[in-house]
C-alpha cells in the first residue's frame, strides 16, 4: 500500500526555520573559512575546524527542524539515536574535508572544484544517512534521478559558497555567500524528499527507536549552543567582521630586507663625495 506523504504538516514554519538555520551554520563556517585565509599557518587549521563544525552542525539542525513536519499518514515515525548523530559526525568530517582544501589552497581551479564536490556530498551523505535513521512500518523508495539531481544541486551550490568564501571581499559578501550556502542545503533536502516514496506494510508491528519529540531537546539545544558560541567568536573578531588582512610593515614582510632605505641612502652618501674627489683631482693638472 501506498502511504501519503506530507512534508508540511505545520506549514511554512519548519521549512522557514530550517532554512535560516542552514544560513546561519553556513554564515559562521563561511567567515571562519575567510578568516582562515588570513592568518598565519599555526592559526589556520582551528579557524577552519571551526567552520567546518559550524557548517555541519547548521546543516544537521535544519534536517532535523524540517522533518519535525514530514509525516506519513497510517504510521508513525520513530528514529533510531545512533544512527542520527552519526549523520551530524558525518556532516562535519566531509564538510571539513572540503573547507580545508579551500582554505589551503585557495579558492580557485582544482581546490574549489575538488572542496565544493566533497562538501556538497558531505551534505547529501548527512540527509540520506539521517533519512536511514527513520523507522516507520513500510519501506523507503527512491527516484534515482531526482536523488541525483539533489547530489548535484548540493555540489554546485557548496562550490558557489565557497567560491564567495574564498574572495575576502567583507562581512555583505559573506552573508550572500551564506545564503547560497542555506539554498544549497535546502534545496538538496527538498529535492531529496521529492524522490521519497513510502511503501506501507499495513502490519501492526510497532516501529522501534526514538521519536520525535525525545530527538528535539538535543537537536536544538547541542547544536545551536554551539552555533551561538561560534557566533561569539565571530562577533568579537574584528578582523573577521572587516574581512580584510592586516598590513605588515615593510620590515617584517618575508623577502624584503628589513631597513632597505636606510642602506640605500648611506651608499649614496659613500658615492658622492668619492665623484666630488675624483673630479678635483682630474682638474689639479689643469691648474698647474
Amino acid at each position: 500500500m501506498q502511504g501519503t506523504i506530507d512534508g508540511f504538516s505545520y506549514g511554512l514554519v519548519t521549512p522557514l526555520v530550517a532554512y535560516f538555520m542552514a544560513c546561519l551554520g553556513g554564515a559562521l563556517g563561511l567567515r571562519c573559512t575567510t578568516r582562515s585565509m588570513l592568518v598565519s599557518h599555526a592559526w589556520r587549521p582551528g579557524w577552519l575546524a571551526l567552520g567546518s563544525a559550524a557548517i555541519g552542525s547548521g546543516i544537521w539542525t535544519m534536517h532535523f527542524v524540517a522533518m519535525m513536519g514530514f509525516t506519513v499518514r497510517g504510521t508513525p515515525i520513530h528514529y533510531d539515536k545512533a544512527m542520527t548523530f552519526a549523520s551530524l559526525a558525518v556532516a562535519i568530517v566531509m564538510v571539513g574535508v572540503g573547507i580545508f582544501i579551500v582554505g589551503y589552497k585557495g579558492a580557485r581551479g582544482t581546490a574549489l572544484f575538488t572542496g565544493g564536490t566533497i562538501t556538497g556530498l558531505g551534505i547529501a551523505s548527512m540527509h540520506y544517512l539521517g533519512m536511514a535513521s527513520m523507522s516507520l512500518d513500510g519501506k523507503l523508495e527512491y527516484n534515482t534521478v531526482t536523488v541525483g539531481i539533489s547530489v548535484a544541486i548540493a555540489m554546485g551550490a557548496a562550490t558557489a559558497a565557497l567560491w564567495a568564501a574564498g574572495q575576502v571581499r567583507g562581512f555583505l559578501w559573506s552573508v550572500g555567500a551564506s545564503l547560497v550556502m542555506g539554498l544549497a542545503v535546502s534545496g538538496m533536502h527538498y529535492t531529496g524528499m521529492a524522490a521519497l516514496s513510502v511503501h506501507l506494510h499495513g502490519t501492526a508491528e510497532p516501529a522501534t527507536g526514538e521519536s520525535p519529540a525525545a530527538l528535539l531537546a538535543p537537536m536544538l539545544i547541542g547544536p545551536l549552543a554551539f552555533l551561538l558560541l561560534a557566533g561569539v567568536v565571530v562577533m568579537f573578531d574584528p578582523l573577521m567582521v572587516m574581512g580584510k588582512p592586516t598590513v605588515a610593515p615593510v620590515e617584517h614582510k618575508p623577502g624584503i630586507p628589513a631597513h632597505t632605505h636606510v642602506r640605500h641612502s648611506a651608499h649614496r652618501l659613500r658615492f658622492r663625495p668619492r665623484r666630488t674627489v675624483e673630479h678635483q683631482g682630474s682638474r689639479t693638472p689643469q691648474n698647474r
